[in-house]
């Protein structure tokens, strides 16, 4: 059966069942990497599903660091929702055009600053698509809206904590890049970066969490691969990616198996792998 959970995924059913409720957001939270050489906000202009608004990452992000889309200021935050006509009791669906990929970034920034009524739409855009359920490119009506947030520092970390976490094992760091990426042998794609891992650090490539139609395996699965990549669900966990993309799909799974001592790594490997006081580690873990 297609996941329902109203607190975290919500399946296409769901949405279109819901889509003309006053107090439901929904949010078009493409991103992609260039190799994939596509246009999230041309292709949201194209086709959206009725009444949705673009989040834009990388806009909505610290423009002031040198680091890509990190966790913008709370203020920012407030400022961008209100612009968008996000408000205080309004239930937040997110949603993305590659199936789960950047929506759950977007999930984890709204928990990040305490907004726990959002979810993902499990398949995203193409499983809406293939099942021929309405989209249009009308841009919808904003009008300014009160929103409350507040940072919740528990759920992100900075390079000091993960280098302290790499080297005492407090918590444990989960990469969820692909595994050539993680051993070192493929190059990374961010000019400057080192090849390689976090030392210490397992690795669970976030495609294995998915099913070929993109929504996410089933509790029972997820438990499996994080199980079988060396990763003890009853401690802490830090997920990290190559720039804090997917490292968010790691942490809305886990939150799925009801695992609570999560953070995510904001910086990633755009950050680790810049530094050449920072060890890194090859090979598999």
């Amino acid at each position: 059966m297609p996941n329902s959970d109203p607190q975290l995924l919500v399946s296409t059913d769901w949405l279109e069942r819901h889509l003309g409720a006053p107090d439901l957001r929904v949010l078009d939270a493409s991103w992609y990497l260039p190799a994939m050489n596509r246009n999230a906000r041309a292709e949201y202009d194209r086709q959206h599903i009725p009444g949705a608004r673009f989040f834009d990452i990388d806009e909505i992000s610290d423009q002031k660091s040198d680091l890509p889309h990190m966790a913008p200021p709370v203020e920012k935050f407030i400022s961008r929702m209100r612009a968008m006509g996000i408000g205080d009791g309004h239930r937040v669906v997110v949603y993305d055009g590659a199936g789960l990929f950047s929506a759950a970034r977007v999930w984890w920034l709204f928990r990040h600053f305490g907004k726990t009524d959002v979810a993902v739409l499990d398949g995203g855009l193409p499983k809406w698509l293939a099942e021929g359920r309405p989209v249009d490119d009308e841009a919808p009506v904003l009008r300014d809206r009160h929103f409350t947030a507040r940072r919740d520092a528990s759920l992100v970390k900075d390079v000091t904590q993960v280098a302290a976490s790499s080297k005492l094992g407090d918590f444990q760091i989960v990469d969820a890049r692909g595994p050539a990426r993680f051993t070192g042998d493929e190059a990374e794609a961010r000019p400057g970066l080192r090849a390689g891992h976090i030392p210490g650090s397992r690795n669970v490539y976030y495609r294995d969490l998915l099913n070929p139609d993109a929504t996410m395996k089933a509790p029972q699965a997820l438990r499996a691969v994080f199980e079988a990549a060396g990763v003890d669900l009853d401690r802490p966990v830090i997920t990290s990616c190559g720039s804090g993309i997917t490292a968010a799909i790691l942490s809305l799974a886990l939150e799925r198996l009801s695992h609570r001592k999560h953070a995510l790594y904001d910086g990633s490997w755009a950050e680790w792998g810049m530094y050449g006081d920072l060890k890194v580690a090859t090979g598999p873990a």
